[in-house]
């Protein structure tokens, strides 16, 4: 899947993702096909960093 160039558009994308259909980051990159490492860059690039216990990035 190619993710959005987008960093807001990414984060939307990534939370509602987590939120509807996944239990953890691990388990979306994997069934999705993505890079755990490219998702966490570029978010903490705009300013966001995954919380595990809570499933999100904030």
């Amino acid at each position: 899947m190619e993710l959005p160039n987008d960093p807001m558009m990414l984060y939307s994308m990534i939370n509602m993702k987590l939120r509807d259909f996944y239990s953890s980051l691990d388990s979306l990159c994997e069934d999705m096909g993505v890079s755990k490492d490219e998702i966490v860059r570029r978010l903490g690039e705009a300013g966001f960093e995954y919380n595990e216990e809570q499933n999100k990035f904030w």
